[in-house]
């Protein structure tokens, strides 16, 4: 289980979190098939970790979510 595929169990399933996140679920699907979070997360423009380990009943955090799902660990060899 990838660290996305985790957080989004965590908070309930797809639909639960693209509902937190404001977001589609196609987009949540998305994340959880690459196993990362986007790269927006680690600019600042957007918070997906935070509100994932905030609504995951203590079973992530968001220091963990940011480690684990950074996009730079799951790069594709060309």
């Amino acid at each position: 289980m990838n660290p996305m595929q985790k957080a989004i169990n965590a908070v309930g399933g797809r639909t639960t979190a693209a509902n937190l996140l404001g977001i589609s679920y196609v987009a949540v699907r998305k994340m959880e098939a690459k196993g990362s979070l986007p790269r927006t997360d680690y600019t600042g423009e957007t918070n997906y970790a935070q509100t994932l380990a905030s609504n995951s009943n203590g079973l992530i955090t968001t220091d963990w979510l940011m480690d684990k799902a950074n996009p730079k660990h799951h790069t594709v060899a060309a």
